[in-house]
């Protein structure tokens, strides 16, 4: 059967905040768009990647050559929307092929108003983020001036000083039920939660109690949790104070404690160390991280671009214990995550611990679903 003859699509231009400039055609909705230039190297998983609220006010560029292959369905979502600002592909797919679709991902875009580019060098324009760093970005299907869709990049807001987490988090507490028999209770703040987040937990006998984002200590005691998670999310963890202030109260009351990504960052700062701008980022679902309490190497799927400022060897003493790097990432040493033990205990015991990458990744790979356990093990007090 013939493939149907590709639409005539729109011209659209792509302009760097340094001035590089691509020309393409619109893909999803027209219109213009701002944000932080990023990429993601995944060649698979894209609907997760569009729905994670960790992409908010970014504009992702597909390192993958062809993106819409296996179209958009209503299970792999990982919250209610697409939260990119922007989307960044070379070649389209003229037609989804999947058992599962419903729509192709050009529909999702138009129909929730996200504006893309197709038609692009995407490896030119992905070796420029990495030789230049994560910059601003516009894109617009109504704008012909390079300069004057400039001039309004290097107007748009920055990522650095960013506090984003409020606006992603749910308005309204709720609960996610433990599957089977409940063995734990944990409170987890939505700083931008995936959706398989908290069923990665149910499934381990865990009712999930998702609170705001300006969550207190009194709300987070309030549901008498064995423990408390801090999720993904977007922006710059030095300009998000509310949530390290909860967080530090809440070790101080003992609460054992689990975070992942951008709760791996507030971990960083509630045990006081900086936090910094990665140049570019990690982004995709192969990187390679050590477990240096294991020795094994995980592939993990990332998406951050701020990282914990701590040192890699030794440990140092915080108001709360004894920290330090338990997982790094093995392209450049970047810290991967961080453990938090009592220091009057003789067996060094665990208290908290959080990583910087995404074991619950839906999209795969799976190599770190191990830590879910840890997080059981620890509010067990075996860990």
């Amino acid at each position: 059967m013939a493939l149907p003859a590709p639409a005539q699509s729109r011209p659209a231009l792509l302009v760097l905040e340094d001035g590089r400039t691509f020309r393409g055609e619109s893909f999803g909705a027209e219109g213009e768009t701002f944000g932080e230039a990023v990429f993601s190297t995944g060649m698979s998983g894209y609907q997760e990647t569009l729905t994670d609220p960790s992409y908010h006010r970014q504009v992702v560029v597909m390192t993958a050559p062809h993106v819409g292959n296996t179209g958009m369905n209503d299970e792999d979502t990982e919250s209610s929307r697409i939260w990119v600002a922007g989307y960044v592909v070379r070649d389209p797919a003229r037609v989804p092929s999947n058992w599962r679709s419903v729509r192709s991902l050009d529909d999702d875009l138009r129909d929730q108003g996200v504006v893309g580019i197709s038609g692009v060098d995407t490896r030119a324009l992905t070796r420029h983020l990495r030789e230049r760093g994560a910059m601003r970005v516009g894109i617009s299907t109504t704008e012909t001036d390079p300069q004057r869709l400039l001039d309004r990049v290097l107007e748009s807001g920055q990522m650095a000083g960013a506090n984003l987490s409020e606006a992603v988090s749910t308005a309204e507490p709720y609960v996610v039920p433990a599957v089977g028999a409940k063995r734990f209770t944990v409170a987890a703040i939505d700083l931008g939660i995936k959706s398989n987040t908290p069923r990665m937990m149910s499934e381990r006998g865990i009712e999930v109690h998702v609170l705001p984002a300006t969550s207190s200590i009194e709300d987070v005691q309030a549901v008498a949790p064995d423990g408390l998670f801090f999720s993904n999310g977007p922006g710059d963890p030095a300009a998000t104070t509310g949530q390290v202030r909860l967080l530090q109260d809440a070790l101080r009351a003992g609460i054992p404690y689990f975070g992942i990504c951008f709760g791996n960052q507030l971990f960083g700062r509630a045990l006081g160390f900086g936090t910094y701008k990665l140049k570019y980022g990690h982004r995709g679902i192969n990187q390679p991280v050590m477990d240096r309490t294991t020795g094994k190497v995980e592939v993990t799927a990332h998406n951050h671009g701020f990282a914990v400022d701590a040192p890699l060897e030794g440990s140092t003493t915080t108001e709360f214990g004894e920290a330090t790097v338990s997982h790094v990432c093995l392209n450049d040493d970047v810290v991967e995550g961080l453990e938090l033990r009592d220091p009057e205990d003789a067996g060094g015991r665990l208290k908290s611990f959080s990583v910087q990458y995404h074991p619950e990744a839906a999209a795969g790979p799976h190599d770190a679903a191990y830590l879910f356990d840890r997080f059981t093990a620890l509010m067990e007090g075996k860990a």
